[in-house]
C-alpha cells in the first residue's frame, strides 16, 4: 500500500514542502520502496512528503507504459490536491517505473503561463549571495520540479543486444523475445521491445524522447533541476548496463569494482552525461535516436557494482533494497540518493 497520511499531516503547510513520489517496477508494489522510504523519512521527513505509489502493481504493470503513466499522473494529481502546502515535486523510480514516471510527468506538465500552485517559486542565491528569481519555464502539476531519479530503468527499451541480460546475449533468444514478450507481459512487452510502432508512427519509447501529440515528454523532463540514472554494471538480469545508463555500446567503459569511497562501497562511478550531437551510423538507429533525445538535457550517471557479495545475483532488486533480508547490500545506493537529494 501507499503511505497513509492523517488529515492533520495533510493540512499542516510546514509539514510537507516537497513531494517525493516513489514508483515501483514491473510486477512490483509500493512495498518495494519501503526500506528507502524509511531512510528518506529519517533524514528528510520534516519537509518532504514521501509517497509510495500504489496505482500500478502486480499484473497491472502489464497494461502498457502509457496506461500506467496516465494512472500514475492521476494518482499524483490526487495526492497534490489532498496535500496542502506542497511546492516542489521529485520522483524516484525503479526499473519500468522510470518509463512510467517519464510518461506521467508529460501528462502533469503545465506551461509557464499557468503558473505555480498557489505559491511563487522560492528565489535562489546567485554567485554573489544575492537572491534572484529564476524564470519559470513550466511546472509539474503546478509544482517546481526538482529531482528525477531512475534506478535500473530500461530507458532505451529491451530490444537491442544485451539489453535483456537474462538472455545471455544469444541473438536467437533475443529475436524470439521480441516476438513473444507480449504473451507474458502484455502491452508493456510491446513497448519495451519497440514492436508497437507503425508506418509514420514510431514506437512509444521513441516518441517519449520528444514533444509530440502524446505529451510534452522532453519539456516536462527538462523542468527538473537534476536528472540521475543509477545503473548496475554487472549481474542485473533484467536491465542492461547500456539502457539504464544511457550509453552507446562504444561508450561502455571497462568494468571496475573500485568504489568511489568508503561511504558508498558499491558505487564505482559518478559522472555527468555530456550532450553529444555528433551524427553516428549505428547498428541500432532507434536506440541512437532515443539517446540523442534524452541526452539533450544534463544527466548524472551513477554506476553500481555489487561485486564480491552474494547479493550481486539479485542486483536488479538489490540496487533498490526491495527486501531488507535479501537485498540489504544496496543500502549505500539509497544513502547516496539521500545525500545528494536536492530540496
Amino acid at each position: 500500500m501507499a503511505e497513509v497520511i492523517t488529515d492533520k499531516e495533510r493540512e499542516e503547510p510546514r509539514s510537507w514542502e516537497h513531494l517525493l513520489v516513489m514508483v515501483n517496477g514491473i510486477v512490483g508494489s509500493a512495498d518495494d520502496w519501503k526500506f528507502a522510504a524509511k531512510k528518506f523519512k529519517e533524514k528528510l521527513g520534516e519537509r518532504v512528503f514521501i509517497y509510495r505509489s500504489s496505482c500500478n502493481a502486480a499484473i497491472s504493470t502489464f497494461d502498457g507504459v502509457d496506461v500506467m503513466g496516465k494512472r500514475l499522473a492521476e494518482e499524483v494529481q490526487r495526492t497534490i490536491n489532498e496535500t496542502r502546502g506542497v511546492q516542489k515535486i521529485s520522483f524516484v523510480a525503479h526499473s519500468l517505473g522510470g518509463l512510467v514516471a517519464r510518461y506521467a510527468i508529460a501528462q502533469l506538465y503545465r506551461p509557464a503561463d499557468l503558473g505555480l500552485k498557489d505559491v511563487d517559486p522560492k528565489p535562489e542565491e546567485n554567485a554573489k549571495g544575492e537572491e534572484e528569481k529564476l524564470p519559470v519555464r513550466g511546472t509539474i502539476a503546478g509544482l517546481q520540479a526538482v529531482n528525477f531519479i531512475t534506478v535500473a530503468t530500461p530507458h532505451l527499451g529491451s530490444r537491442a543486444n544485451g539489453q535483456l541480460p537474462i538472455l545471455c546475449g544469444f541473438r536467437c533468444l533475443e529475436s524470439a523475445a521480441v516476438c513473444i514478450a507480449h504473451w507474458f507481459v502484455g502491452r508493456t512487452g510491446r513497448h519495451l521491445f519497440l514492436t508497437d510502432g507503425k508506418p509514420n508512427h514510431p514506437p512509444l519509447l521513441c516518441r517519449m524522447v520528444t514533444d509530440c501529440e502524446d505529451g510534452m515528454f522532453l519539456s516536462a523532463l527538462q523542468l527538473f533541476k537534476r536528472h540521475v540514472a543509477y545503473a548496475n554494471v554487472q549481474n542485473d538480469h533484467m536491465v542492461g548496463w547500456r539502457t539504464s545508463s544511457l550509453r552507446r555500446e562504444s561508450e561502455l567503459p571497462k568494468v571496475t569494482t573500485t568504489p568511489i569511497g568508503p561511504r558508498y562501497p558499491h558505487i564505482v562511478s559518478v559522472e555527468e552525461i555530456i550532450p553529444d550531437n555528433e551524427e553516428r551510423n549505428l547498428r541500432s538507429p532507434v536506440a541512437e535516436e532515443m539517446i540523442r533525445g534524452l541526452t539533450k538535457i544534463k544527466w548524472e550517471r551513477v554506476d553500481v557494482n555489487f561485486h564480491g557479495t552474494l547479493q550481486r545475483f539479485f542486483a536488479h532488486s538489490t540496487i533498490q533494497v526491495k527486501s531488507t533480508g535479501l537485498h540489504s547490500r544496496g543500502a549505500d545506493v539509497i544513502q547516496h540518493m539521500i545525500d545528494n537529494f536536492v530540496q
